[in-house]
């Protein structure tokens, strides 16, 4: 019955508030079960975001429905499991999804609990700026530059920008109004976040130097029962990292 619910909430297109208590299954249950549990966030543009219908969008959710395709040829089959930042580890170790595309950076403490696939996008920490205004970091060298408060991100700026003013804010929101009224001169975050930000709001580009490089990828459980999951996970990445598809995926959402 938990599964028929399941999959009857798959059908009608409604995203289940509760998931079953054990989801994570192995390759060949995933194939007879006939979809793909993924945990996914829904507010991370562009890797994984809502757009005006409502609908999971960005290349988080490209990488997701290309998984369904190399598994049942069919980029419907999945079912999509909204989490926040907090619950993208968590999902996977409480075998609450397959797998998770959720904008999970590969950390050796992180990898003591889960599997890794490659790396489908290369993250980082940047620099935001209003547009025409500065073009490299040498320029900021002495600016006045918001910071999230005990982000990662600040060892990268304070090391690679040591005179600088670091502003911190305990929102992105706070953060957005200081530059727009030019209370700040710059904003530093992950690149992914900050690429969101600029489509959503004209007049900001994004200096081209990186502070720091995160590698992104598909967390899978431990396990051997998952071992035929992680080897098709792995492949596909490899395989699309090849052709370009990850690529042209990624420049389509306008990440660099």
């Amino acid at each position: 019955m938990r599964w028929a619910l399941f999959s009857l909430g798959m059908v009608l297109g409604v995203q289940l508030a509760v998931p079953p208590i054990s989801v994570a299954a192995d390759l060949e249950t995933i194939e007879a079960r006939g979809y793909l549990v993924v945990a996914v966030r829904d507010g991370w543009r562009p890797l994984s975001f809502r757009d005006q219908s409502e609908n999971l969008v960005g290349l988080e959710i490209d990488i997701a429905r290309q998984l369904a395709t190399e598994i049942f040829a069919d980029p419907n089959a999945v079912v999509f499991q909204v989490v926040t930042n907090t619950e993208r580890l968590s999902t996977i170790l409480k075998d609450q999804a397959d797998v998770a595309i959720a904008g999970l950076t590969i950390t050796p403490s992180r990898m003591r609990l889960v599997n890794f696939s490659p790396p489908y996008y290369l993250d980082g920490a940047g620099i935001l700026v209003p547009e025409g205004r500065f073009q490299s970091l040498q320029d900021i060298q002495r600016r006045r530059i918001g910071v999230l408060q005990d982000s990662s991100t600040i060892p990268s700026v304070r090391y690679l920008l040591p005179v600088a003013e670091l502003v911190p804010f305990t929102s992105y929101q706070a953060a957005y109004s200081s530059l727009s009224s030019g209370q700040i001169e710059a904003f530093a975050g992950d690149v992914t976040v900050l690429v969101g930000w600029q489509q959503e709001v004209p007049g900001y580009q994004l200096i081209p130097e990186l502070l720091s490089a995160d590698p992104l990828a598909v967390v899978m459980p431990k396990g051997n029962q998952y071992s035929s999951l992680r080897a098709l996970v792995e492949n596909a990445l490899t395989t699309w990292h090849e052709t370009g598809w990850l690529e042209e995926r990624a420049t389509f959402w306008g990440l660099p």
